[in-house]
């Protein structure tokens, strides 16, 4: 049984002399159904950036806080939280908000009750960019994702999902 990570192989027998015997090691099914799992998340993930780049020049990120902020009262959310929806540092998500508002599809504005608090707004112009990149992007996750599994397979695979997201928020 071999161990894959920081490029190296492991042995078992080896990890037992470096005093890592406790570990459970992933059987030949785990480590196929793990490979599988990172092989196929980085390609749908290239996929669909991909796809909304060249249809309609727009990155992943970018779509997904147009979302994200077309879904909030307001068209708008605080800074800080919109970092935390979509799993951004507040140095990326900055950097996001810029390229966003010199394309005219968001704005900032600042926060009445905190002076040093902002909100990312979405435009008029970003919510129709949205709009024209939706339908294409719902194709996209039904084309690369939907129409490789089952009715019954995706949805088992959006419960694991969510208890995995349980899972890792309980730990948090």
């Amino acid at each position: 049984m071999w161990f894959h990570g920081s490029g190296r192989k492991l042995n078992c027998q080896l990890a037992t002399l470096v005093r890592v015997a406790d570990v459970q090691w992933l059987s030949e099914p785990e480590q196929r159904a793990w490979r599988a799992y990172l092989e196929a998340t980085s390609r749908l993930s290239d996929r669909f950036n991909r796809d909304l780049q060249r249809t309609h020049g727009l990155s992943m990120t970018d779509y997904e806080i147009l979302v994200r902020l077309s879904e909030a009262p307001g068209r708008r959310i605080r800074m800080t939280q919109l970092a935390a929806e979509t799993f951004s540092s507040k140095s990326r998500l900055s950097h996001a908000i810029n390229r966003l508002e010199s394309a005219g599809m968001v704005e900032r504005v600042g926060c009445d009750t905190d002076k040093r608090g902002w909100y990312a707004k979405l435009t008029d112009d970003g919510f129709a960019r949205l709009e024209q990149a939706a339908p294409d992007h719902v194709r996209s996750v039904r084309r690369h994702l939907l129409e490789a599994l089952s009715q019954d397979d995706f949805l088992a695979v959006g419960e694991s999902m969510a208890a995995i997201v349980a899972h890792l928020h309980a730990e948090e």
